[in-house]
């Protein structure tokens, strides 16, 4: 019998010896890829963050200038713009887009008449690129010949330049982000009730719970995994806004509408500063993973 069961133990261990060798040749090509393309560039940028670079030619040892980047980063009243702005995307996102969403999503998700042609009107502003939405938005705030200013002019109103205004410029920006992205997450909540079993609502409707009792008690702690997800994703979007930003202000008036990815663009990359870009992105990388791994850890530890 000790013979046959270490016999039967050689052969438990050789198929895992196997099974890993195999799945080592599989996995080989997306770690290589994931090593050249992430890895890499992500030490690169981190030693290259420590140098007065301009990205011509590899940084020398004369243009070592230590933390000064972080440093200049840190007492920069733009760059502090520009993670307060973040924090209100990521405001906004949270306590107007997401719940938006969800309303819309208790509103079209069953089958009612209708309801599938409303998610496609309420979800094609995700499919629209984001420059297309940027250039629709800034026609729609313009000054001169925008709705709302021409609208404004009809009532006897003076003109609005939403986007001329330093401190009002980003409400433009967090309007066209509420319109694009709202839809996205609406799926995403008719996805997760379209698996709550049915069951649940007709045991609620027999105990009198009422269409608001029923989404409270019934609705949200079903689809809580998928709200948890959407948060997720709100956030790091949020962390890494740029594409509306380009075509509706370009980071102005006054620098007063950047998002940390846009300040990185146009004061690190657009001036020729990549070392000082370079270290805009290592804080904002140090601030996606804090948020990943800690949302992970403390938020979704049970999904």
């Amino acid at each position: 019998m000790a013979a046959i069961a270490q016999r039967l133990s050689f052969s438990a261990s050789l198929r895992n010896q196997r099974g890993w060798k195999t799945a080592l040749i599989f996995a080989a090509p997306a770690i290589l890829l994931f090593t050249l393309f992430i890895v890499v560039p992500i030490f690169n940028a981190a030693g290259a963050s420590f140098y007065n670079w301009n990205g011509l030619r590899a940084p020398t040892a004369d243009k070592f200038i230590g933390f000064n980047n972080f440093l200049q980063l840190l007492g920069n009243k733009t760059f502090q713009r520009a993670l307060f702005n973040t924090g209100l995307l990521i405001g906004a996102s949270l306590f107007i887009q997401l719940p938006l969403g969800l309303a819309m999503a208790a509103l079209v998700g069953g089958r009612r008449w209708g309801s599938v042609a409303f998610r496609m009107i309420f979800f094609l502003p995700f499919i629209l690129a984001e420059i297309a939405t940027g250039l629709i938005f800034h026609y729609i705030f313009d000054g001169d010949v925008g709705i709302i200013s021409v609208v404004s002019q009809w009532f006897g109103g003076p003109p609005i330049a939403l986007l001329a205004d330093p401190n009002l410029a980003i409400i433009g920006i967090l309007v066209a982000a509420t319109w694009k992205y709202f839809g996205f997450h609406m799926m995403l909540y008719i996805a997760g009730m379209q698996a709550i079993d049915r069951s649940l609502y007709e045991a609620a409707e027999i105990d009198g719970a009422n269409a608001w009792e029923r989404f409270i008690y019934v609705t949200v702690p079903g689809i809580a995994s998928t709200i948890r997800l959407s948060v997720f994703f709100a956030i790091l979007g949020c962390l890494q806004f740029f594409d509306l930003v380009v075509p509706l202000t370009g980071g102005g008036p006054l620098n007063g509408s950047h998002t940390i990815v846009s300040f990185l663009y146009y004061f690190g990359i657009g001036r020729m500063r990549i070392g000082f870009g370079d270290a805009v992105g290592v804080v904002l990388f140090v601030i996606c993973v804090v948020v990943a791994i800690g949302y992970r850890r403390w938020v979704m530890r049970n999904d």
